[in-house]
Protein backbone atom coordinates (compact mmCIF):
# COMPACT_ATOMS: atom_id res chain seq x y z
CA UNK A 1 0.00 0.00 0.00
CA UNK A 2 1.47 3.53 -1.19
CA UNK A 3 0.83 6.04 1.38
CA UNK A 4 -0.17 9.70 0.38
CA UNK A 5 1.35 12.80 1.49
CA UNK A 6 0.29 15.96 1.61
CA UNK A 7 2.46 19.03 2.27
CA UNK A 8 0.53 22.58 2.81
CA UNK A 9 3.05 25.18 3.48
CA UNK A 10 3.56 28.42 2.11
CA UNK A 11 7.31 28.83 2.20
CA UNK A 12 8.54 26.87 -1.36
CA UNK A 13 11.68 26.22 0.63
CA UNK A 14 10.15 24.08 3.10
CA UNK A 15 7.47 22.20 1.18
CA UNK A 16 10.42 20.82 -1.33
CA UNK A 17 12.96 19.53 2.01
CA UNK A 18 10.01 17.74 3.25
CA UNK A 19 8.69 16.08 0.17
CA UNK A 20 12.47 15.36 -1.08
CA UNK A 21 12.68 13.45 2.42
CA UNK A 22 9.57 11.69 2.26
CA UNK A 23 10.15 10.45 -1.04
CA UNK A 24 13.12 9.10 -0.15
CA UNK A 25 11.22 6.98 2.22
CA UNK A 26 9.21 5.85 -0.88
CA UNK A 27 5.85 7.83 0.26
CA UNK A 28 3.49 9.43 -2.66
CA UNK A 29 4.04 13.18 -2.09
CA UNK A 30 2.40 15.82 -3.23
CA UNK A 31 2.41 19.70 -2.12
CA UNK A 32 0.02 22.59 -1.80
CA UNK A 33 0.90 26.69 -1.77
CA UNK A 34 -2.11 27.95 0.80
CA UNK A 35 -5.10 26.45 2.68
CA UNK A 36 -7.21 26.49 -0.14
CA UNK A 37 -5.09 24.59 -2.52
CA UNK A 38 -4.78 22.19 0.64
CA UNK A 39 -8.61 21.68 0.60
CA UNK A 40 -8.74 21.46 -2.86
CA UNK A 41 -5.79 18.80 -3.39
CA UNK A 42 -7.41 16.92 -0.17
CA UNK A 43 -10.72 15.95 -2.41
CA UNK A 44 -8.47 15.42 -5.67
CA UNK A 45 -5.09 13.52 -4.41
CA UNK A 46 -7.43 12.09 -0.84
CA UNK A 47 -3.99 11.82 1.43
CA UNK A 48 -3.14 9.76 4.04
CA UNK A 49 -1.55 12.31 6.00
CA UNK A 50 -1.57 16.29 5.58
CA UNK A 51 1.53 18.18 6.99
CA UNK A 52 -0.30 21.38 7.26
CA UNK A 53 1.36 24.46 8.21
CA UNK A 54 -0.74 27.00 10.90
CA UNK A 55 0.32 29.96 9.70
CA UNK A 56 -0.39 30.74 5.90
CA UNK A 57 -1.60 33.73 4.07
CA UNK A 58 -5.30 33.65 2.99
CA UNK A 59 -6.43 30.53 4.68
CA UNK A 60 -4.60 29.69 7.83
CA UNK A 61 -4.03 25.95 8.80
CA UNK A 62 -6.50 26.27 11.67
CA UNK A 63 -9.40 27.34 9.55
CA UNK A 64 -8.75 24.01 7.19
CA UNK A 65 -8.65 21.98 10.28
CA UNK A 66 -12.20 23.15 10.86
CA UNK A 67 -13.65 22.61 7.26
CA UNK A 68 -11.88 19.45 7.49
CA UNK A 69 -13.54 18.25 11.01
CA UNK A 70 -15.59 15.55 9.81
CA UNK A 71 -12.75 13.83 8.04
CA UNK A 72 -12.07 10.18 8.05
CA UNK A 73 -9.00 7.99 7.38
CA UNK A 74 -6.98 11.69 7.58
CA UNK A 75 -3.98 12.21 9.50
CA UNK A 76 -3.29 15.79 10.38
CA UNK A 77 0.00 16.98 11.43
CA UNK A 78 0.79 20.67 12.06
CA UNK A 79 3.64 22.47 11.53
CA UNK A 80 3.85 25.77 14.14
CA UNK A 81 6.22 28.63 14.11
CA UNK A 82 4.75 29.32 17.69
CA UNK A 83 5.99 27.65 20.83
CA UNK A 84 3.03 28.40 22.73
CA UNK A 85 1.71 25.96 23.94
CA UNK A 86 -2.13 27.20 24.02
CA UNK A 87 -1.67 27.23 20.09
CA UNK A 88 -0.60 24.13 20.22
CA UNK A 89 -3.99 23.08 22.24
CA UNK A 90 -5.94 24.71 19.81
CA UNK A 91 -5.11 22.92 16.68
CA UNK A 92 -5.52 19.76 18.77
CA UNK A 93 -9.18 20.69 19.78
CA UNK A 94 -9.70 21.46 16.33
CA UNK A 95 -8.89 17.84 15.25
CA UNK A 96 -5.29 17.93 14.55
CA UNK A 97 -3.70 14.69 15.21
CA UNK A 98 0.19 15.82 16.04
CA UNK A 99 2.02 18.73 15.69
CA UNK A 100 5.74 20.12 15.17
CA UNK A 101 7.31 23.22 15.80
CA UNK A 102 9.76 25.55 13.60
CA UNK A 103 12.39 25.15 13.15
CA UNK A 104 12.25 21.37 13.11
CA UNK A 105 14.69 18.27 12.54
CA UNK A 106 13.60 16.34 9.53
CA UNK A 107 14.00 13.56 11.00
CA UNK A 108 12.03 13.98 14.03
CA UNK A 109 9.47 15.34 11.76
CA UNK A 110 9.45 12.02 9.35
CA UNK A 111 9.42 9.85 12.86
CA UNK A 112 6.00 11.63 13.39
CA UNK A 113 4.91 11.07 9.93
CA UNK A 114 5.69 7.92 9.63
CA UNK A 115 3.65 7.24 12.92
CA UNK A 116 0.21 8.59 11.43
CA UNK A 117 1.38 6.07 8.58
CA UNK A 118 1.07 3.27 10.38
CA UNK A 119 -2.36 4.67 11.69
CA UNK A 120 -3.28 4.31 7.91
CA UNK A 121 -1.85 0.79 7.83
CA UNK A 122 -3.77 -0.13 10.36
CA UNK A 123 -6.97 0.55 9.38
CA UNK A 124 -6.55 -0.91 6.08
CA UNK A 125 -5.91 -4.63 8.94
CA UNK A 126 -7.70 -3.53 11.86
CA UNK A 127 -6.52 -5.08 14.74
CA UNK A 128 -10.12 -4.33 16.89
CA UNK A 129 -12.20 -7.47 17.07
CA UNK A 130 -14.72 -7.95 14.15
CA UNK A 131 -17.83 -7.70 16.62
CA UNK A 132 -18.99 -4.09 18.52
CA UNK A 133 -17.83 -4.02 21.49
CA UNK A 134 -20.06 -2.27 24.15
CA UNK A 135 -19.38 -0.61 27.44
CA UNK A 136 -22.57 0.66 29.78
CA UNK A 137 -24.57 2.78 27.18
CA UNK A 138 -21.46 3.36 24.85
CA UNK A 139 -20.80 1.05 21.53
CA UNK A 140 -17.76 0.73 19.19
CA UNK A 141 -18.30 -0.91 15.61
CA UNK A 142 -14.41 -1.88 14.94
CA UNK A 143 -15.28 -2.84 11.00
CA UNK A 144 -17.22 -0.07 10.12
CA UNK A 145 -15.36 2.28 12.64
CA UNK A 146 -18.52 3.85 14.06
CA UNK A 147 -19.65 4.81 17.15
CA UNK A 148 -22.27 5.40 19.18
CA UNK A 149 -23.58 6.66 22.58
CA UNK A 150 -27.31 5.89 23.49
CA UNK A 151 -28.88 6.13 20.27
CA UNK A 152 -26.67 8.97 18.92
CA UNK A 153 -24.27 8.41 16.49
CA UNK A 154 -20.77 10.13 17.41
CA UNK A 155 -18.40 12.04 14.57
CA UNK A 156 -15.34 11.26 15.83
CA UNK A 157 -12.19 11.84 14.44
CA UNK A 158 -9.76 8.94 13.33
CA UNK A 159 -7.29 9.33 17.06
CA UNK A 160 -10.65 9.67 18.92
CA UNK A 161 -12.13 6.26 17.62
CA UNK A 162 -8.86 4.69 18.03
CA UNK A 163 -8.73 6.01 21.22
CA UNK A 164 -12.09 5.42 22.55
CA UNK A 165 -12.05 1.89 20.98
CA UNK A 166 -8.78 0.59 22.61
CA UNK A 167 -10.45 1.76 25.86
CA UNK A 168 -13.67 -0.10 25.67
CA UNK A 169 -12.13 -3.15 24.47
CA UNK A 170 -9.91 -3.62 27.42
CA UNK A 171 -12.77 -1.87 30.27
CA UNK A 172 -10.85 -1.70 33.96
CA UNK A 173 -7.73 -1.57 32.19
CA UNK A 174 -5.40 1.72 33.52
CA UNK A 175 -3.27 3.20 30.35
CA UNK A 176 -0.35 5.42 31.09
CA UNK A 177 -1.02 8.61 28.82
CA UNK A 178 2.88 6.99 27.52
CA UNK A 179 0.99 3.94 26.32
CA UNK A 180 -1.60 5.68 24.83
CA UNK A 181 0.49 8.30 23.50
CA UNK A 182 2.79 4.58 21.68
CA UNK A 183 -0.05 2.61 21.22
CA UNK A 184 -2.99 5.05 19.72
CA UNK A 185 -0.67 7.88 18.00
CA UNK A 186 2.60 5.12 16.91
CA UNK A 187 4.45 8.16 18.71
CA UNK A 188 6.93 7.43 21.41
CA UNK A 189 8.82 11.18 22.54
CA UNK A 190 8.88 11.70 25.96
CA UNK A 191 6.71 14.73 27.01
CA UNK A 192 3.78 14.80 24.44
CA UNK A 193 1.25 13.37 26.60
CA UNK A 194 -0.62 16.75 26.52
CA UNK A 195 -2.04 15.07 23.19
CA UNK A 196 -3.56 12.67 25.17
CA UNK A 197 -5.59 14.87 27.32
CA UNK A 198 -6.55 16.78 24.92
CA UNK A 199 -8.24 13.86 22.51
CA UNK A 200 -9.69 12.59 26.14
CA UNK A 201 -11.44 16.35 26.73
CA UNK A 202 -12.62 16.14 23.36
CA UNK A 203 -13.99 12.47 23.69
CA UNK A 204 -15.90 13.35 27.15
CA UNK A 205 -17.26 16.74 24.96
CA UNK A 206 -19.00 14.50 22.11
CA UNK A 207 -19.84 11.74 24.73
CA UNK A 208 -21.83 14.23 27.04
CA UNK A 209 -24.10 12.59 29.33
CA UNK A 210 -22.32 9.57 28.70
CA UNK A 211 -18.46 10.50 29.28
CA UNK A 212 -18.87 9.16 33.03
CA UNK A 213 -17.14 5.81 31.07
CA UNK A 214 -13.96 7.54 31.05
CA UNK A 215 -11.98 7.91 33.93
CA UNK A 216 -9.45 9.91 35.17
CA UNK A 217 -7.06 7.85 37.36
CA UNK A 218 -4.94 10.18 38.78
CA UNK A 219 -1.37 10.05 38.52
CA UNK A 220 -1.46 7.61 36.35
CA UNK A 221 -3.84 7.84 33.52
CA UNK A 222 -7.19 6.71 32.06
CA UNK A 223 -9.43 3.92 31.84
CA UNK A 224 -12.81 2.97 30.40
CA UNK A 225 -15.45 1.70 33.01
CA UNK A 226 -19.15 0.75 33.15
CA UNK A 227 -21.25 2.88 35.62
Amino acid sequence: MSIKILIADDEVSIRNSIAYALKREHFTVETAVDGRDALARVTTFKPDVLVLDVMMPGMDGYEVCRQLDHRKGLGILLLTAKSDIVDKVIGLELGADDFVSKPFDIRELIARIKALARRVERESAPAWPDTPQRLGTVEVQPSSRRAAAGQQQLELTPKEFDLLALLITHPSRVYTREELLELVWGIDFPGETRTVDIHIQRLRKKLGEHQAILQTVYGIGYKAESV
